[in-house]
């Protein structure tokens, strides 16, 4: 499925590009608002067209949707809003017919309260097998009415939520390090993990090609539950002595989930999105026996700055090179703001563990500018790479939408201070003038996130064969890294460049030039243009713009 460099013998996803499917808000295919199975069943054309390699869907799960799928009740089974086991089934088969990979999310860090065994664990009570699947610990103080430490959820927020017993008294606590409607399993206990290794199998028999693994690096809890200097990230810690977050005995579950997906023909591939403070901790993840490959959120947060993002770019492949891992490039996702809305900003770089702030007025127009550059360095870079919806057609956050249509649990959980993600998980515009812009077969049911009206020309039926749009920018650059030697895995050299500029060669005959500087930059030799971001000035290169080169 990749450029014709590959061997017989180069596992696909070492190079793949993987577009991200938020399922309820791809395409709409039974008419109710959301997005489903037989929305991405119908889209599969499109995605082929686009030539992307393989699509990782987020959770499809039966769950009450407290934190849009991510709350799972039933890992073996579909959620009725988004259709049916024998459909995800027929989707498989359908996305192998078009040379697609598919790639669901699985959520080990917790389930549902939903979820059977936390119900039961509810019903059991205190020291009971039940509990010990999850993480129940009584309160501090005189009558237990306090958390049992301070650990902060990532929703904002106490971690921790105090039960009602089944005889009607306060009693114990439990672990959310998350939304409180879901609670974090134990995973020292052997129950656990070999549940998820059924589920692994589960759906491997059913052809998937391999797994999205939410909080990889969060299954794993210091069993002292000690205080927190910080809940966001492992900053004051040495190396894998977080009390929850990043620990090094988490490695121990995915050698066996590896070892899993082995059993299994078909090169099988894990993703973690492993919220590891450095590629010397990430490459933990994706050593040898471990999972194959992990999100390089690094390169996501770094600003428009040349000099940073070389050094991302250096420092993670080195690092995971070492390791015999390729690396995984990233610049959106469904849980941040769109990187269009974010190029147009002031930039900042953030923290891992935190959640990016948008710091002054927007310029889109300054921001999609950048937004193509980027896709092309991003796609011009050793190893794989992720594409989330809708960044093909350019969409903006969408940061004005009204408060009564505000879902995630972010909203709620901070007292209505931070407006969560939604804003970069508005429903995509596919053909039309007016919301809902094709998204599903009726223009008179309204999506589950209100779209702008403004979003007629960033549609797919606007946009295709438009000669500079955003669609067909990508179209073309996935082509060209479909069929040039050069993309893929395999070298980067660096060349000398002004201040400002990346200027890189790939081997054979590859050259990508990305001007981040405010100032036009003259071309190195070359034998062509392959393909450009913007418009070039003669030979010169000018701001915010990117080039791929024959040489």
């Amino acid at each position: 499925m990749r450029n014709s460099s590959d061997s017989p013998a180069t596992p696909w996803w070492r190079d793949a590009v993987i577009y991200q499917i938020y399922i309820r808000s791809f395409a709409d295919g039974d008419g109710d608002g959301m997005g489903d199975i037989e929305g991405i069943r119908s889209r599969l054309p499109y995605l082929r067209e686009l030539g992307i390699d393989a699509i990782w869907i987020t959770p499809w799960y039966v769950s009450p949707q407290a934190d849009a799928g991510y709350d799972v009740a039933d890992f073996r089974d579909i959620d009725p809003r988004f259709g049916t086991l024998a459909e995800a089934e027929k989707l498989i088969i359908e996305a192998h017919e078009h040379d697609i990979r598919v790639i669901p999310d699985i959520v080990p860090n917790h389930t549902s309260d939903q979820h059977e065994w936390f119900r039961a664990a509810l019903a059991a009570g205190p020291a009971s097998a039940e509990r010990a699947r999850y993480v129940f610990r009584p309160g501090r103080g005189e009558h237990g009415e306090h958390p049992p430490n301070n650990w902060v959820s990532r929703f904002g927020g106490p971690a921790w939520t105090r039960v009602t017993e089944p005889d009607g008294t306060p009693g114990e606590w439990y672990l959310h390090l998350f939304a409180p409607e879901q609670p974090d399993l134990n995973w020292d206990h052997p129950e656990v993990r070999a549940e998820f290794e059924d589920i692994l199998r589960f759906w491997f028999d059913r052809g998937v090609d391999g797994f999205r693994i939410d909080v990889a690096h969060g299954l794993v809890k210091d069993a002292e539950l000690p205080d927190a200097i910080s809940s966001d990230n492992t900053r004051g810690y040495p190396d894998g002595q977080h009390p929850h977050w990043d620990r090094d005995e988490v490695h121990e579950i995915y050698r066996r989930w590896r070892a899993i997906a082995e059993e299994y023909p078909g090169e099988r591939k894990f993703v973690a999105e492993a919220g590891a403070d450095s590629p010397h901790r990430l490459a933990n993840y994706v050593r040898p026996e471990r999972l194959h490959t992990a999100f390089n959120f690094e390169f996501l947060r770094c600003r428009w700055d040349a000099r940073e993002l070389r050094e991302t770019v250096e420092s993670t492949t080195s690092t995971l090179g070492r390791v015999g891992a390729p690396s995984t490039w990233v610049l959106s996702n469904h849980d941040v703001m769109r990187h269009l809305s974010r190029y147009g900003r002031p930039q900042h770089k953030w923290e891992a563990g935190e959640n990016y702030r948008a710091e002054g007025p927007v310029d889109l127009e300054l921001g999609t500018r950048r937004a193509r550059a980027a896709a092309l360095l991003m796609l011009s870079l050793p190893g794989g790479a992720y594409v989330y919806q809708g960044e093909e057609l350019g969409l903006p956050e969408v940061e004005d939408i009204p408060e009564r249509f505000l879902q995630d649990p972010i909203w709620e959980r901070t007292g209505h201070t931070e407006r969560g993600r939604d804003g970069c998980r508005v429903p995509l515009p596919w053909s039309g003038s007016r919301p809902p812009f094709g998204f599903g077969p009726s223009e008179t049911v309204e999506p589950w996130l209100p779209q702008p009206d403004d979003w007629a020309e960033h549609t797919v039926e606007h946009q295709r064969g438009r000669p500079g749009s955003m669609l067909e920018l990508y179209r073309s650059a996935l082509a060209i890294r479909r069929e040039h030697p050069a993309l893929g895995e395999g070298d980067l050299v660096w060349n000398d460049s002004p201040e400002g500029v990346l200027s890189f060669n790939r081997t054979p005959g590859f050259g990508c030039v990305v001007n981040l500087s405010t100032e036009p930059c003259e071309l190195p030799d070359h034998e062509r243009v392959l393909l450009a971001s913007g418009e070039l000035d003669g030979s010169a290169l000018p701001p915010d713009t990117a080039v791929w080169l024959a040489l």
